[in-house]
Order: structure tokens, then sequence, then C-alpha cells
């Protein structure tokens, strides 16, 4: 906000958001964090700042974050290249070090500092911390020939989720930072869509919002147009004609999965917009798509 900014509009805004803030005070809300929001200087300042606001307010964030750029931007340097089926990134053993390396490395410890630095108290953790994500390895159904499976490696689906620890973080004041690797049965890693960990984990919480920050305005339709509500039924319908694909296949699926299984709202937002997340959780505006169970 500018420093012209003149004080009655200042008052008003923060009049306008006194509601919002009673309604969901104590409340947990899932935010998953990619896309520009994640690799843009600024953008990076205005989540930190979000997020921190949302927890003095005396709501409960919960981070959970991708960075396939920043993976990518690795196996390049070693000379690998990055493959995809469906949306979801094929994982042998050598894309698993790099994932584990640069998710539950560098990049959780990139985004706990960047909120620490705004005032807040963040932990970062990975699924495998106190075993909290459990996982078994996903297997995706061949489009051309649905009978066979295809097996792309160390990906894998959520089996459950212990939310202790996370209980334990929000009770503490602190906020969690989590990346998406869940633990098997047998101590192994697996890498799992930053999108499916947000909704299981907006489900289990029982969370009031699950909020998804992507590099689009939202869901948008054929002609570019942004669809700011959607239902179940619209949603099958779009993933029927094609409108729905790549990387958008899991966050509409665990989107939609999380709006049936009791997340209050679920919201798809533009997280190239500067306090995208005040913007839909603070005002009347809302920005991006709306995406109910039924």
């Amino acid at each position: 906000m500018s420093n012209t900014t003149e004080p009655a509009l200042k008052a008003q805004i923060l009049a306008e958001a006194l509601p919002y803030i009673k309604r969901f005070h104590g409340k947990t809300i899932v935010v998953k964090y990619g896309g520009n929001a994640m690799t843009e200087p600024a953008l990076q300042k205005s989540f930190a700042h979000d997020v921190v606001l949302l927890k003095l307010v005396g709501m409960n964030p919960v981070v959970v974050h991708g960075g396939g750029p920043q993976i990518e931007a690795m196996l390049k340097q070693i000379g690998k290249k990055g493959e995809f089926v469906q949306g979801m990134r094929v994982t042998d053993a050598e894309t698993m070090d790099v994932v584990e390396m640069v998710l539950g490395g560098a990049v959780n410890k990139d985004i706990v500092t960047l909120i620490n630095q705004a005032g807040g108290k963040a932990v970062g953790l990975t699924g495998q911390d106190g075993a909290f994500i459990h996982a078994k390895k996903m297997l995706l159904a061949d489009k051309d020939r649905p009978e066979q499976m295809l097996d792309i490696g160390q990906v894998g689906e959520i089996d459950a989720i212990d939310p202790k620890v996370i209980f334990a973080l929000e009770q503490g004041g602190f906020i969690p930072v989590v990346a998406p690797i869940g633990v098997g049965a047998n101590g192994e890693s697996f890498n799992i869509n930053a999108d499916l960990v947000a909704g299981k984990l907006a489900e289990i919480l029982k969370a009031e919002k699950l909020v998804l920050l992507t590099n689009t305005p939202g869901v948008l339709d054929k002609d570019g147009k942004l669809l700011t509500g959607l239902t179940a039924k619209r949603i099958d319908a779009l993933f029927a004609d094609g409108t729905l694909s790549g990387g958008m296949l899991p966050k509409i699926s665990s989107a939609l999965d999380a709006a049936r299984s009791g997340v209050k709202s679920v919201h798809i937002i533009d997280g190239r917009v500067e306090h995208a997340l005040l913007l839909e959780i603070l005002t009347d505006e809302g920005v991006g798509t709306l995406i109910r169970g039924k």
C-alpha cells in the first residue's frame, strides 16, 4: 500500500476487512504457494507479509509449496530433462534425490526465511518429519489403453495424514511450511503433487479455506475468460471437452475433492497479483475462481 494513500481510504480498507477477520478468526487457511509468486522478489515479499498478517489477526495459515521451476533448473544443471505424464513429474531415483534437495532443502528454507523476515514464526517440514504424510506409489491409467497402468517412478499418492505435528505448531504460534514429500511403508520417499497435498491437508485439518496460487487469473474457459464460480458438474464438463489439461488437472482435482470433503471454500487465484491472498480473504472483491462441491 502506498504511503500516499489517504488516511480515510486506509480506514475504509481496514473497516472492510473487519467482518472477514471476525469470521475467520481461529480458522485454518491452507495455502498452496507456487508459480510466479515463488520466483519474483516483490511477489515473494507480499506473500510473506500476507501470511504473517493472517496469523497476527488470529487465523492459522498453513503453507504448502511446490517448486517445479527450481527442480527443472537443478535437473538441467546435472544434464537431465524433466518429463511429465498427465501433469505429474516422472520421478526416477536420481530425480527423487533432486526433488528432496530442492523442495525439502532450498525452497522450503527460503520460504521459512521470507516469513520470518516479515515478522512471523515459520517452521519448515516435509511429510517425512514425524512421518506425518504417509504415501504409496501412484499408478496412472494410460489414456490410450485404460486397462494398463503407468508407473512414473517415486511419485506418491497420499495414504493418510497425521495432523498432530501441524496442530502442535499452530498452538505454539508457528506457521507450518510444508514441502510435498511423503514417506512410504518401508521408509522410501515419494514426490507428491503439491496441489494434492494442499487439498488433502485442508480436508484433514477441516480448513475454512483452501487457496491455490497459480500463474493464471483462475480457471479459464476456451476463450480465455475467467470462470468465477464452478460446481462439480461444470468441472466434469470442462474435463470432458478438454478445457482443463496439463498442470491444471491435479489442481482442479484436489480443489474439487477438498470442496466435496467439507472444506468451506476453495479458491484458485492469480499469484502474479501483489497481495492476492489478502484480496481473496479480507475484501469484498475476491480474485480468481471459487469452487463449490455441489
